[in-house]
């Protein structure tokens, strides 16, 4: 047994007992614009939110937007014309050059504005992270007001791996500047999609 696995053994031994999620159905927001309070929560922190009734407006604005000639790539099937699929079990390392990652998120929260993505909708776990600029679609009527719901959802989920993305990527860590991109995307987008 090697010292790794040893370790591994003596923490699965020693877990605490589950305990009951905590009743917290007094923060379910009853907010009849959770559509606009997400937008304008993302948007205050540096995300771009487009409201499109479907896949060829998503398209267009991507054509409009961002720069075409790039690499861009995609997990969703309704935009493969023209950008290239992601393929999941390809060598994460030739994702370095991607200019323009377009995947779907399972669901947004109104409260933070950020976006639940798990491992089966990233196709590469490091997609994400490593694009320069991160789109991401959500249905509108997937919007939870608050991270409450969200854990909801979350909470007892099959996926491997997820992560909730809330906007372009930024830090104020070295004196103070605020600096966009140095841990992820650039810039991020979501299609709210009707």
């Amino acid at each position: 047994m090697t010292s790794r696995e040893k370790i591994l053994g003596e923490v699965l031994q020693n877990q605490p007992a589950s305990l009951p999620l905590p009743d917290i159905a007094r923060f379910r927001g009853k907010e009849q614009e959770v559509v606009q309070r997400y937008q304008a929560v993302f948007e205050s922190i540096g995300g771009t939110v487009y409201r499109v009734d479907d896949f060829a407006a998503i398209q267009a604005i991507i054509h409009e937007r961002y720069d075409t000639e790039k690499r861009i790539a995609t997990t969703l099937p309704e935009l493969t014309e023209g950008f290239e699929w992601i393929v999941p079990n390809a060598d994460p390392h030739t994702y370095e050059d991607i200019e323009l990652a377009i995947i779907r998120g399972h669901f947004a929260v109104a409260e933070n504005g950020a976006v639940w993505l798990s491992d089966e909708v990233m196709g590469q776990r490091i997609i994400p992270y490593i694009c320069q600029h991160l789109a991401v679609v959500v249905r509108a009527d997937s919007i939870v007001p608050t991270l409450h719901e969200a854990y909801e959802i979350i909470g007892e989920g099959t996926y491997g791996f997820g992560g909730f993305i809330g906007g372009p990527s930024k830090t104020a860590d070295i004196e103070q500047a605020l600096v966009l991109g140095a841990h992820g995307p650039l810039s991020m987008a979501v299609f709210l999609l009707s």
